[in-house]
């Protein structure tokens, strides 16, 4: 154990159960040696005020566990987070349209810096530092008491360069047949439980999702930019859309999309699917005079490809302009973003600034954030990453 000595004007904070150990609020941050030790964060008298473990996150040191000082972190500590949390999720574990949803969310469930996720008796645990990590024998432990499972696979996200640490994922059971399909909202989709850092969908898009196909898309040609797999394309085909096109620079994202329209009954040669730079498109779309009912906006916080690189905080504006260009009057605009770093009022900011600076009047139909399976930490705002607009350009 390493007591790690708070600033003064820090202690406050961590009296009221901030789950992140920042670096700014620790005085002697030296005597950290091996991610995974527990640390017990105290003041200048050394007087105890919130027990943790040092795990390197680009978001700090480590994550409070627990304000009792006489908790022991081990097995029993897990299991009884993650059986808290399993318990919370149970009207997900009874729902017939959906078989794939989040059952431990970080520090939102007591435990940052680790998710788990359910793919239809499948589990796939989230590790983001080397310190969450020198606990797998716990967790697996733990979740092995709690849970039936027909596998185990886990998701090492914690490699210094950046990269995503690429070996197997597998951990134990049964090795499962991929694509394994599961079903969200009565909808299909392929996942890979095997295959580098992506399953194949963000689990946090749910309820976007199901407001694309049930309420706007009927009717509609709706662009999908920054498409991945094209699972908002499937939304909007479901929901009867006059056609879909999906736009991702990645390689592999057209055969993804092929398969995911496939596996719900939807021709795909019906629809078009481009795999280009997302702002190339705008250009040829414009050139062509192209024009869309619904366009859907979720590019990644940050990206870099060969021409240019794509910062929300500085590029997002720009983006809306760019869509205005070719979305129709009376046109939806999906904007969304999973930019942890400002709130819903900054980003609402960031759209009014494209919508203005084209010279456009808008209007603000819904607005979205994480699913409920996405436990956030009421203390630590930035658990709560993702924020949704659906605009109506006016």
């Amino acid at each position: 154990m390493v007591e790690l000595i708070l600033n003064t004007k820090f202690i406050r904070q961590y009296q009221n159960k901030f789950p992140l150990i920042r670096k700014e609020a620790i005085l002697n941050p030296e005597v950290l040696s091996e991610e995974g030790e527990i640390i017990h964060l105290v003041d200048a008298n050394h007087q105890f005020v919130a027990k943790g473990y040092y795990g390197e996150q680009n978001k700090g040191l480590g994550w409070v566990l627990t304000y009792n000082e006489s908790e022991k972190i081990d097995t029993s500590f897990f299991k009884n987070r993650i059986l808290t949390a399993i318990n919370k999720r149970q009207p997900f574990f009874n729902d017939k349209y959906t078989n794939t949803f989040r059952i431990f969310n970080g520090e939102g469930d007591g435990i940052g810096g680790l998710t788990i996720e359910y793919f239809d008796g499948y589990y796939v645990i989230n590790w983001y530092s080397e310190g969450i990590y020198s606990y797998k024998q716990q967790v697996i432990s733990a979740l092995e008491e709690v849970i039936d499972y027909k596998a185990i696979y886990e998701k090492k996200r914690f490699d210094t360069k950046g990269k995503y640490i690429d070996d197997d994922d597998f951990v134990q059971g049964t090795r499962g047949e991929f694509p394994l399909i599961v079903k969200e909202n009565g909808m299909n989709f392929a996942v890979y439980l095997n295959d580098g850092a992506m399953t194949g969908i963000f689990l946090d898009q749910r309820d976007v999702r199901r407001v694309i196909r049930d309420k706007y898309a009927r009717g509609k040609h709706v662009l999908n930019t920054f498409s991945y797999t094209g699972a908002f394309s499937v939304a909007a085909a479901l929901g009867r859309a006059s056609k879909t096109t999906s736009v991702d620079l990645a390689k592999r994202s057209k055969s993804k999309t092929i398969e995911q329209f496939s596996i719900n009954g939807i021709d795909f040669e019906q629809q078009d699917i481009y795999v280009m730079d997302v702002f190339d498109y705008f250009k040829y779309a414009k050139r062509k005079e192209k024009k869309f009912d619904m366009v859907v906006l979720d590019p990644p916080s940050f990206a870099r490809s060969k021409k240019r690189t794509f910062s929300t905080a500085k590029d997002y504006p720009g983006l809306i302009k760019d869509t205005l260009d070719i979305t129709e009057k009376n046109g939806v605009i999906v904007a969304s973003t999973n930019t942890a770093s400002f709130d819903m009022n900054q980003f609402k900011k960031l759209v009014d600034k494209g919508f203005k600076e084209s010279g456009e009047k808008y209007q603000i139909l819904e607005e979205y954030s994480l699913p409920q399976d996405f436990k956030t930490n009421k203390q630590y705002k930035q658990s709560n990453y993702l924020k949704v607009l659906i605009v109506k350009k006016l």
